[in-house]
């Protein structure tokens, strides 16, 4: 494969036997030519603002680059500061992160910010320790926010960063085992000199050259030292321990739609899976219910719809039938319950699974 001279990797000198520095110096030449430009990320020479990069990499925590961008931008555009964040309440926070998923995040991510003006005055501490302190902030995070935000000698290790450093040093040991070792691995790696952008140079290579397949080794900054490549099969690392079948969830929901249109919602538990989010009444989750009407909100002549609505957890996947019913528009909410018109659903913290759930009963 053949490249133009822009895209050849820059610093051939990061050879086999190089040192870690050489190697870093060869990435960072690299990253300096092909950085990638995201919404959350400094300009060259300019250190990122600590909430920016706290925002968006619990955003990007097992989403997409391409995903976080919109939401991003206009969690920025409604809380530019986390002082304003922490002031906002929870509702709003997660109203305003639906979609995303994962919204164990939202919480997390409005904890933290009442954290970060409680204990620090609005500022984020400069400290990996001290982030690490934080409510909803774990090792990786803390690691990135020090070394991204802060330039300390930090070593985030993420998806990306861990497929290029398991390739790098043919890393046999299946994840997540080696998990401990590949740390350790890009620990070593990390310079004194800028360390932030070298956390980023890693996140780059994986995201636009060490991709998971058919990664394009000739455009490599580390092509010369990365035995996985010299092995001939790069694609082989990280090793993964076989995935675990998904156990299977079945309920019932119960979609009541008033002469107006409105539907009726609840607010979920304070504490578990979706907590605190808006849902369409439902059974509970698991094995398929022998009585569904037992947990009807109300009484009605309930009809069930065609099709179900197919939805996959991190830890489950979730079939839910769909029982319907059409009531006068004079018809009171139950305790707990509320009547929302479609107009109304942007405000309301509605996860994925149950905006399914609503397009299907609109599909009917």
């Amino acid at each position: 494969m053949t490249s133009s001279p822009a895209q050849r990797p820059a610093a051939r000198g990061a050879h086999a036997g190089a040192p870690a520095g050489a190697r870093s110096a060869a990435l960072l030449a690299w990253y300096d030519a092909h950085r990638r430009h995201l919404p959350w990320r400094a300009p060259p020479g300019r250190r990122a603002d600590p909430y920016h990069v706290f925002l968006s990499e619990i955003m990007l925590q097992q989403t997409t680059v391409k995903a976080v961008g919109p939401y991003f931008a206009a969690f920025l555009a409604r809380w530019p500061t986390v002082a304003q964040l922490a002031a906002a309440p929870l509702e709003e926070v997660l109203s305003a992160w639906a979609g995303l998923g994962y919204y164990a995040r939202a919480r997390n991510l409005h904890a933290c910010a009442l954290a970060v003006v409680a204990r620090h005055g609005g500022r984020f501490p400069d400290e990996e320790a001290a982030l690490l302190d934080l409510p909803g902030i774990g090792p990786y995070t803390a690691a990135a926010i020090a070394a991204i935000a802060f330039d300390r000698k930090a070593s985030p290790v993420d998806g990306n960063i861990e497929r290029v450093v398991a390739r790098l040093h043919a890393v046999d040991a299946p994840l997540p085992k080696a998990k401990p070792a590949i740390k350790a691995l890009a620990a070593a790696l990390t310079p004194e000199r800028r360390p932030g952008d070298f956390a980023q140079a890693m996140m780059d290579l994986g995201a636009t050259i060490c991709t998971p397949r058919s990664p394009a080794c000739a455009l490599c900054p580390w092509m010369e030292p990365c035995v996985a490549r010299a092995q001939g099969d790069p694609a082989r690392y990280p090793v993964k321990a076989p995935k675990a079948e998904k156990p299977h969830r079945a309920g019932v929901a119960f979609l009541a739609v008033r002469a107006d249109g409105a539907v009726l919602l609840r607010t979920r538990p304070d504490k578990g899976l979706l907590a605190k989010m808006t849902e369409v009444p439902s059974t509970p989750w698991g094995p398929p219910p022998s009585a569904p009407e037992a947990h009807a909100p109300l009484k009605a002549r309930w009809r069930r719809l065609p099709g179900a609505v197919e939805h996959v957890f991190t830890h489950f996947a979730l079939t839910l039938e769909v029982l319907r019913a059409d009531l006068a528009q004079a018809t009171p909410a139950p305790e707990g319950h509320r009547w929302v018109l479609p107009g109304r659903f942007d405000a309301e913290a509605l996860p994925s699974v149950m905006r399914k759930v609503l397009a299907h009963g609109r599909a009917q």
